[in-house]
């Protein structure tokens, strides 16, 4: 017998015990521990349904963590999970895994939601309509300083070497306020909005030492380029970054990754994830370019009030004016502006 439950915020017992499990399921990823529930209802203020599987001993034996975002310009829906890449149920057996899909799909219904998504890694539901945009790019770390330089192609290699002869550095940075100027500066310059700055700080607080912060600095002090990271078992996944428009000109973004990999081969760990990309697009040719080969994401979907899949990402078309107009806007309007609508993107 399989009991599903939701897992009460307040209960930090429990939430150690699905902490345990997330670690030693081979399917779980960094974006379904149990913190994520903090981050997405205490920043955000979105009601969260983090759905535990129990065997008949009280062991769990799958999880499946759900945001529900309801939002008059993008929509009403239920997504496992927001604000991340990685989702989806992770159980012991599909039996379970499928017990947790048949509660969510429930839960959906019951809020009369537009659609329920699920953001998995691997192909799981060839039935429900998916979205194919999005690919991730993740390779394995090599023994070695110097093995891992060779891995990286020509091209690249020598932007490396060009930001290590302009004798950049890097170090870990305590706070996020260096890395959000850069990361808030980045954004409005590509013209969409930047999340809010209490969403990083409460990223450190939640995770800790599993969400670490790597600035670069020009040889003048001036912070040129910032990556925030998180630490899962034996994987370093960069995330989020943001560059100084002084940047390009020193080579501080190749540099950026390059002394994060480094460290991350320093440390013994296994596998670079470098994150999800839109296929087509510049971060996509940049990690195509550092050696890194796509592996497509498979995001399933429910609709249930819907006709397609939405595309709430910058490639539509009928976003273009909005970025356009967010680009000439004052940073300061737009780093007070932003989050209210980002908050309802996830």
């Amino acid at each position: 017998m399989t009991t599903i439950r939701r897992l009460d915020p307040a209960d930090r017992a429990t939430a150690a015990r699905w902490d345990d499990y997330v670690l030693a399921c081979p399917q779980a990823t960094f974006f379904h521990r149990a913190g994520w529930q903090t981050i997405v209802a205490e920043v955000f203020g979105h009601t969260t349904y983090f759905l535990y599987a129990e065997d008949a001993q009280g062991r769990i034996v799958g999880v499946l963590p759900l945001g529900h975002i309801h939002s008059r310009l993008f929509g009403n829906s239920l997504t496992s999970l927001p604000f991340t890449v990685y989702g989806g149920a992770v159980a012991d057996s599909p039996e379970v895994a499928d017990a947790l899909e048949q509660e969510a799909q429930g839960i959906a219904k019951s809020l009369d939601v537009d659609h329920l998504e699920l953001r998995y890694m691997e192909a799981r539901h060839p039935d429900w309509p998916t979205q194919d945009l999005y690919v991730t790019f993740r390779k394995e770390i090599l023994p070695t300083e110097e093995a891992n330089m060779l891995a990286i192609p020509r091209k690249q290699r020598a932007m490396v070497r060009k930001g290590i002869k302009n004798d950049l550095r890097s170090e870990i940075d305590p706070t996020v306020d260096r890395f959000f100027a850069l990361f808030a500066d980045n954004v409005h310059r590509h013209g969409t909005p930047a999340l809010p700055k209490k969403y990083f700080q409460a990223l450190q607080r939640v995770f800790g030492a599993d969400c670490e912060v790597l600035t670069v600095f020009a040889p003048d002090g001036r912070a040129l380029s910032s990556v925030l990271s998180f630490y899962f078992r034996n994987e370093v996944l960069p995330y989020y970054a943001g560059d100084d428009e002084a940047a390009r000109d020193l080579a501080a973004n190749d540099f950026k990754y390059w002394e994060l990999m480094r460290r991350a081969c320093a440390r013994g760990l296994k596998v670079f994830d470098y994150g999800r990309s839109k296929k087509g697009t510049g971060p996509y040719a940049f990690k195509k370019n550092w050696g890194f080969e796509p592996t497509q994401l498979h995001y399933a979907y429910r609709l249930y009030k819907r006709d397609s899949i939405p595309q709430n990402n910058p490639s539509n078309a009928k976003y273009k004016l909005l970025i356009a107009t967010w680009r000439r806007m004052p940073i300061a309007l737009a780093n007070w502006l932003g989050p209210f609508i980002v908050r309802n993107l996830g």
